[in-house]
C-alpha cells in the first residue's frame, strides 16, 4: 500500500500510488487495508462519505490483490459464480438500499466468496446501519463483517490535495491562499478538483493569476449553486 492518498476527482480519475497521501482522517482505515490478509474471513467494509477517497482506496487495494471491481448496482446482472473465482470489490453497496435482486445477488455473493475463500471489498456511504439493508440474512452478513471508516478530509490532506492540482495546472499559490480556500470549501476530493478547474478557467478567462478576491468569487458561486 502506498505512503500516499488517492483523490477523488469527479472527470477521468487515476487511481496511482503516487497520489495518494496519508492523514489522520484516513490513517486507520489505510493500515486495516494494508493488512487485508489478515481480514477476518476475508472480507471487509469500507465506509465513509462522499468525496472521502473509498474508490480510489478501493481501487489500490484491487491492484494489490488482484481483485476485479464492479459496481454494486450492476451486481445482479454479473454471472456471481464467475466473480467468486477471484478477489472482488463491490463499490456503493448502500445504493442496493431496497433493491430486493441487487441485494439478494450481494447476499449470494458474499457467500461464495466464502466458499472460495478469496477476499471481498465492500464499499458504501457513511456506516452500513445507514444503508437500510432490508433482506435480514445480507443485513446480518454485513453487520458481522470488519468496518474500516474513513472520515472527511482534513486541512492538511485538503491542502496538500489543493497544492497538487494547481500545481499539475502549472499554478503556485501562496500557503496564505491555500489556508483561506481550504477554510471555505466543502469538505471533499470532489468539489475540491471540481474547484481548481473552476478557478483555473477563470484565472485563464479573465487573464489575471488566481487571487484572494476570485477564489472567494468562485467559491461563493459554486457554494450557492450547491444549496
Amino acid at each position: 500500500m502506498p505512503e500516499q492518498l488517492i483523490f477523488d476527482l469527479p472527470t477521468r480519475t487515476a487511481f496511482v500510488r503516487e497520489d495518494f497521501f496519508i492523514s489522520p482522517s484516513n490513517d486507520v482505515a489505510v493500515r486495516i487495508m494494508e493488512d487485508w490478509q489478515n481480514w477476518p474471513l476475508g472480507k471487509l467494509v469500507l465506509c465513509g462519505p462522499k468525496g472521502s477517497g473509498k474508490s480510489h482506496l478501493a481501487h489500490i487495494w484491487a491492484e494489490d490483490a488482484g481483485a476485479i471491481v464492479v459496481s454494486a448496482k450492476v451486481l445482479a446482472y454479473e454471472r456471481l459464480e464467475t466473480l467468486a473465482e477471484q478477489p472482488v470489490v463491490v463499490e456503493d453497496a448502500d445504493l442496493l438500499a431496497q433493491n430486493e435482486h441487487g441485494e439478494a445477488a450481494l447476499f449470494h455473493l458474499h457467500n461464495l466468496m466464502q466458499e472460495t475463500r478469496h477476499p471481498m471489498l465492500i464499499t458504501g456511504a457513511d456506516s452500513i446501519g445507514s444503508w437500510n439493508i432490508k433482506l435480514p440474512d445480507l443485513a446480518s452478513r454485513l453487520s458481522g463483517t470488519q468496518l474500516a471508516s474513513l472520515s472527511a478530509p482534513d486541512d492538511m490532506l485538503l491542502s496538500v490535495l489543493l497544492i497538487k492540482l494547481f500545481s499539475d495546472r502549472q499554478i503556485i499559490l501562496e500557503p496564505t491562499l491555500i489556508e483561506y480556500i481550504v477554510k471555505r470549501m466543502d469538505r471533499s476530493f470532489a468539489f475540491a478538483g471540481e474547484l481548481v478547474r473552476a478557478l483555473d478557467r477563470a484565472s485563464l478567462k479573465g487573464q489575471k493569476p488566481v487571487t484572494k478576491r476570485l477564489a472567494g468569487r468562485v467559491l461563493e458561486d459554486m457554494l450557492a449553486r450547491d444549496e
